[in-house]
C-alpha cells in the first residue's frame, strides 16, 4: 500500500468529484490571495514574475509551469493520473475564471479576510484533490514523492513552498505579508485537512 492512499473504496463518480472541487476551490484560493494584494502563495509569486518578464496570463503560466514541473517527478518515481493532468490542464483555466470574477477589495479587513480564506482553501484543495487518488498536481507530486522518502506533508509541503519563494523573489515577483503567512501556514493546514477529506498519512495512525 502506498504511503498516501483513500481510507476506504470510493466510487469513481465520488472520486472525480472530489478531484474538480479541488480543482475548482484551488482557482478560486489563487485568486483570494492575488485580489488581496498581501503578497501570493510562493508558487503565484514565482508566476507573477514569469508574467513581469514574458507577459501572459497567471493562469496560463499555471498550466505552461505545472507541464514542466512534471519532469522532476522522473527521479522521485511518481506517475501521473487522470487527477494530474486534470490539473495541468483546468486548475490555470480556473484560477483565470476566479480573477475575472472576484473584485480587488479596498479596506484592509477585506483583503485579510481574502488573504486567509485563500491559504486555508489552498490547504483544503490539495487534500480535496489529492485525497481523490486520481493521482496529484504536478506541484504536489514533488511533495507526495518526498512524503514517501520519509518527510510528513508538513515539511515537504514547507520546503518545497519556501524554494519556490525565493526562486519568484529573484524573478522579481511580488512578496509580501501575505506570503510568508501562506509559507508558514500551508504545510500544517494541509497536514490537518488531510484526514478529513480523504487522505491517509501514516504518521497519523496509532
Amino acid at each position: 500500500m502506498s504511503e498516501l492512499s483513500l481510507p476506504a473504496p470510493v466510487s469513481l463518480p465520488n472520486r472525480l468529484l472530489r478531484l474538480y472541487a479541488g480543482l475548482a476551490l484551488y482557482g478560486a484560493a489563487v485568486a483570494l490571495l492575488i485580489e488581496s494584494r498581501l503578497g501570493g502563495s510562493p508558487w503565484d509569486v514565482f508566476h507573477q514574475g514569469l508574467t513581469v518578464h514574458l507577459g501572459l496570463s497567471i493562469g496560463t503560466w499555471i498550466i505552461l509551469v505545472g507541464a514542466l514541473v512534471m519532469l522532476l517527478w522522473i527521479p522521485l518515481r511518481q506517475k501521473p493520473g487522470v487527477g494530474t493532468l486534470s490539473n495541468v490542464l483546468f486548475l490555470g483555466l480556473f484560477a483565470d475564471a476566479a480573477l475575472r470574477l472576484l473584485p480587488a477589495p479596498d479596506p484592509l479587513a477585506a483583503r485579510w479576510a481574502f488573504l486567509l480564506a485563500g491559504v486555508v482553501a489552498t490547504a483544503a484543495a490539495t487534500a480535496l484533490y489529492i485525497g481523490a487518488g486520481l493521482g496529484p498536481g504536478p506541484r504536489d507530486g514533488i511533495m507526495t514523492g518526498l512524503v514517501r522518502l520519509g518527510l510528513s506533508i508538513r515539511l515537504a509541503r514547507t520546503l518545497i513552498e519556501v524554494t519556490v519563494l525565493a526562486a519568484g523573489w529573484l524573478l522579481g515577483g511580488t512578496v509580501g505579508v501575505g506570503t510568508v503567512v501562506f509559507a508558514l501556514a500551508v504545510g500544517p493546514l494541509t497536514q490537518f485537512f488531510t484526514p478529513m477529506l480523504g487522505l491517509r498519512h501514516p504518521a497519523a495512525r496509532s
